[in-house]
């Protein structure tokens, strides 16, 4: 996934953002750790706290 979005960002495009989530965390606790286009273009995994 890295790789394709490399490519699509260097294409000019781009994406919302992608989430790998701990999926022992609630949709709350990962939704309060979010904030508008903060992670436009960006892979972050989550929780950023680790």
């Amino acid at each position: 996934m890295p790789r394709h979005l490399a490519h699509h960002l260097a294409s000019g495009r781009h994406i919302p953002g992608i989430f790998t989530i701990d999926a022992n965390q609630s949709i709350g606790q990962i939704v309060e750790d979010s904030f508008e286009d903060e992670y436009q273009d960006r892979i972050e995994y989550l929780p950023l706290n680790q």
